[in-house]
């Protein structure tokens, strides 16, 4: 069999298309480099935004298109979030033969025709530079505005002993491996542990392999935690990616985030963003929620001025069925929502400007990440540099300094 895959969406979608490359390898398939070639191509969707499935929808269709007109047959396996709350519409696109709910791996191999046997293969290299490690899946928590908790169920935390025999084969390839899932800040808490006992472990049985965590919330980084952010950037990288969502307290009530407010985010940001010399603090935040006022956006303005943040990811609110901000009034125009927006991208931007500028001259661990003309390197701190040795190969790591050439702002890792 010759499969194609596609991911779409978050990295834990991403590890989820990496398992079923390993499946589908450890059966005897090849993976090929377009849906033209294939008899099988494997869409990883994501529902976290219209434009999301809209894209998959398109890409479906075009693949269809390009099969037919190139091969008369061949067929597509949809799989993913937005595949588990599927009301016909994928499985009503063109060659779709099989919708999988989730990351559903035994269905997946079922539907592609592979003993289930081997839905438990797990490549010891991956594609990417950096390897994605799935902890957890799913969540417990009802934000108002997200389908990822309606397509993924409650959290479940894979064992411990599992996901370092995993991180151990993936570490002898890769310099990075990044820690990923629904909702990890949850991780053990269905099973007696917990996310900063799991990587602590990981650090004393894994030797060199550079650890980061991808999306965090604030309120649970604790005292364990916090310590290992800080405490040897060789290790686990200085960065947190701090979902806040909204600066308006009355805004996080209506996304149903009642787990903080903006006092105690500001708060838990600032003293883990203060500790160390270099830190990377990131954001999500989302505009135009229904109800969001011009005061309220002015609050959310405010908090993301005042604290350290590095970069920013800006969200205009997106609609999604089944969730409860679609009964809620007090809709905001789209023109609002993407001029609110832009404003805070602005801010985000400056920041992650002044960012860089303070970086210039220190110094930085260094992951070549990318292939060909894209190859750049990345920082504990989640910079994006260019590499002063263009053959540096890929997945090499090294300490460099941060220079920043006359003609360009972006800074240049130096051997």
């Amino acid at each position: 069999m010759k499969a194609y895959l596609r991911t779409f969406g978050c990295r834990a979608n991403q590890y989820d298309t990496e398992a079923a490359r390993a499946m589908i390898e450890a059966a005897g398939g090849t993976i090929v480099a377009t849906p033209e070639e294939a008899d099988v191509a494997l869409f990883n969707s994501c529902a976290v935004t219209a434009a999301a499935e809209a894209d998959l929808r398109q890409e479906v269709r075009g693949a269809a298109r390009e099969r037919a007109r190139l091969r008369g047959e061949g067929r597509t396996v949809v799989m993913g979030c937005a595949s588990a709350r599927d009301d016909g519409t994928i499985a009503a696109l063109p060659g779709v033969s099989d919708v999988i709910a989730g990351a559903d791996m035994e269905s997946l191999a079922i539907a592609l025709g592979i003993d289930p046997a081997f839905a438990q293969a797990r490549a010891g290299t991956q594609t990417g530079s950096r390897a994605l490690l799935r902890i957890q899946d799913g969540c417990d928590e009802h934000c108002t505005f997200c389908a990822t908790t309606l397509a993924r169920g409650a959290n479940r935390s894979r064992p411990a002993d599992e996901i370092v025999r995993e991180a151990s084969g993936l570490a002898v390839e890769h310099p990075e491996i990044v820690i990923t899932g629904i909702h990890i800040g949850t991780y053990g808490a269905d099973c007696g542990s917990s996310l900063g006992e799991l990587l602590e472990r990981m650090v004393n049985e894994i030797p060199h392999v550079r650890f980061r965590l991808t999306s965090v919330e604030a309120s649970e980084v604790d005292a364990r935690l916090g310590e290992l952010l800080v405490s040897d950037p060789r290790r686990v990288a200085p960065h947190l990616h701090a979902p806040l969502q909204s600066g308006s307290d009355r805004v996080l009530r209506r996304m149903g985030r009642h787990w903080y407010t903006s006092a105690s985010y500001r708060a838990a940001a600032a003293r883990i963003a203060s500790r160390p010399d270099v830190f990377a603090l990131g954001a999500d935040v989302i505009t135009g929620f229904p109800g969001e006022t011009a005061s309220d956006h002015a609050e959310t303005v405010a908090l993301v001025r005042d604290l350290p943040f590095t970069y920013l990811h800006v969200f205009p609110y997106s609609a999604r069925p089944g969730t409860a901000a679609l009964r809620m009034d007090g809709d905001v125009p789209a023109a609002v929502s993407r001029e609110r927006a832009a404003e805070l991208r602005e801010i985000g931007d400056s920041k992650a400007a002044a960012h860089s500028a303070r970086r210039e001259g220190g110094l930085a661990d260094v992951v070549v990440v990318g292939d060909g003309d894209k190859r750049e390197g990345l920082t504990e701190d989640y910079l994006s540099v260019t590499l002063a040795d263009a053959s540096a190969p890929r997945r090499s790591r090294f300490n460099a300094k941060l220079s920043c050439q006359p003609s360009t702002s972006r800074l240049t890792a130096v051997r």
